[in-house]
């Protein structure tokens, strides 16, 4: 079985990560995760990436460098990562798809919130790569 990929954001701004609630389906609802989503037949992981946010948060962002590692999903689905950043004029981001809140967290406040346990590694990736000098740990 192929590998598929979903693309997941690590969406920055002025120094804040963005976390997505999910809303569906039931078993993920109330669980958060880095906003993204499924790359299409023939389209790049970044095209998808700035599609997905575009379609599920109606912002403008650009891809930045790619987190390294993938996590895997339900099969054949891996996540992969990568940084983004909101375009000058883009709107602010809205919960527009399977989303019913989103909440901006600094680096201390990353773990204020329960993440689905497959972007958990994802989001310390993201800490590390982003923020090297937090020590922003996940309680147990």
């Amino acid at each position: 079985m192929t590998e598929r990929i979903v693309v997941g954001a690590a969406l920055i701004d002025g120094g804040r990560l963005l976390a997505a609630r999910r809303s569906a389906p039931a078993e993920l609802a109330g669980r958060w995760e880095l906003p993204g989503g499924k790359v299409e037949a023939g389209e790049a992981p970044e095209a998808a990436l700035v599609r997905e946010l575009r379609e599920e948060l109606g912002v403008a962002a650009g891809t930045g460098e790619r987190v390294p590692g993938q996590w895997p999903l339900r099969a054949p689905y891996v996540l992969q990562v990568w940084t983004a950043r909101l375009l000058p004029g883009s709107a602010a981001p809205e919960p527009l798809e399977d989303h019913d809140a989103l909440r901006w967290l600094t680096p201390a406040q990353v773990w204020d919130v329960p993440w689905l346990e497959q972007d958990v590694p994802a989001v310390e990736r993201v800490l590390a790569q982003v923020w090297p000098e937090v020590r922003a740990a996940r309680p147990e």
